[in-house]
């Protein structure tokens, strides 16, 4: 079987999980069953298939391609995708440093966003973004609109409920006049002190979450009515988490952050160590509270599957939003008028790159040539159309 028809892997993943615990449509949520049922059926014959031959005659070899399911949240998907967004931010990064700060909500408020993301996971992005850009105004960090390409991470490496959201901040900013303004050079170490920046996002968060509250916007159980006031109280007594890693050091460590992190699912297959045949799952795991060592947890098939579900966004919601002078459909433009006032030459125009070429790149081979005879191609015959089964 050549590699462009790519059926399910013999690999532990996460559709293996769901194909051998056969009993977790009982277990799913409302809105999940679908993108669950999806990746179950990935590159296998529930989701159609397609027939390549050979276009040399004297050659009769074909073959059968399954279709992925191209959902976001699927391990085995997205990397096409991921490769053209990246193209696209080439284009909007400007030569200056980058700097990367992490806004994290405190796990008390956890039960609460499971009932709300997409309102609270909105007011994430506000709240981190608001705070930003407050502090690039002032003039003793930047005195100017920064670029800001936010990212909303929902997962801890042992796959637990943990919202944050990773900001990729520029070192410089453009005032009224379009005019770059570099950052100041900091004392410490990251853009602007987390201390000084903790306050000012959870006050902001907080004042979000209330006025949902006052609007009745807000769905809480009874149990959570009853314990709301004590629940603000222990929010404003306790620490919010943000922390600034070491600056990029240019636009390549962004473009490689952005590869690894923007379009990451909440684990990936080669995380996945074993998975036995009722589907129970060894994978592994980084402790960061001992020293960021490697580590392996079994889970049930049950537990497996409720925590990856608890990090299945909401249809259509958008994990990836920008700021700044990034914040508008115009930004391309305005990067190039950024980088003239700079006296800079503007992005060259990225070339699209097609299917087949980025297979060549990956595999090292043309995925394409007939593996039978070596000398023709591989060319779409037809597509069945008998197997198209709608999932629910």
């Amino acid at each position: 079987m050549s590699e462009i028809n790519q059926m399910q892997s013999p690999k532990p993943s996460v559709q293996q999980v769901l194909q051998r615990f056969k009993e977790w449509p009982e277990y799913a949520q409302r809105g999940s069953y679908k993108v669950l049922s999806k990746i179950e059926t990935c590159r296998r014959v529930e989701q159609g298939y397609h027939y390549y031959g050979c276009n040399e005659r004297s050659c009769n070899y074909k073959e059968k391609v399954y279709h992925s399911c191209r959902n976001r949240h699927c391990p085995n998907c997205g990397n096409n995708k991921k490769e053209e967004w990246i193209e696209s931010r080439i284009k909007e990064l400007l030569p200056c440093k980058y700097y990367h700060v992490v806004f994290t909500l405190p796990h008390h408020l956890n039960s609460i966003i499971m009932g709300n993301r997409k309102e609270l996971f909105d007011v994430l992005f506000e709240a981190s973004s608001y705070t930003l850009l407050k502090f690039s105004k002032d003039s003793q960090y930047i005195g100017a609109q920064p670029g800001i390409t936010s990212v909303l991470h929902t997962w801890g490496q042992q796959l637990s409920f943990h919202p944050h959201v990773h900001c990729i901040v520029s070192g410089g900013g453009t005032n009224a006049a379009n005019d770059w303004i570099p950052a100041k050079k900091s004392k410490y170490g990251s853009l602007f002190p987390v201390q000084a920046l903790e306050p000012v996002f959870k006050a902001y968060f907080l004042k979000q979450l209330r006025k949902l509250k006052a609007d009745g916007k807000l769905r809480l159980t009874y149990e959570q009515e009853q314990h709301w006031k004590a629940l603000l109280n222990q929010l404003f007594s306790v620490t919010w988490i943000l922390y600034a890693k070491q600056p990029f050091g240019g636009p390549q460590q962004v473009i490689e952050y952005l590869g690894r992190y923007t379009h990451k699912v909440a684990i990936s297959n080669h995380r996945i160590k074993e998975v036995d045949e009722q589907g129970n799952t060894t994978f592994e795991y980084k402790d960061y509270s001992d020293g960021n060592k490697k580590k392996v947890m079994t889970l049930c098939a049950k537990e497996f599957i409720r925590r990856f579900e608890q990090h299945l966004l909401p249809f259509r919601y958008c994990k990836i939003r920008h700021y700044g002078y990034l914040g508008n459909n115009r930004r391309k433009k305005k990067v190039n008028e950024i980088l003239a006032k700079m006296n800079l030459p503007q992005h060259p125009i990225v070339l699209q790159t097609s299917y087949v070429q980025r297979l060549i790149e990956k595999l090292g081979k043309d995925p394409f040539v007939c593996p039978c005879c070596g000398v023709g191609r591989l060319v779409k015959i037809s597509i069945d159309k008998e197997v198209q089964v709608k999932l629910e």
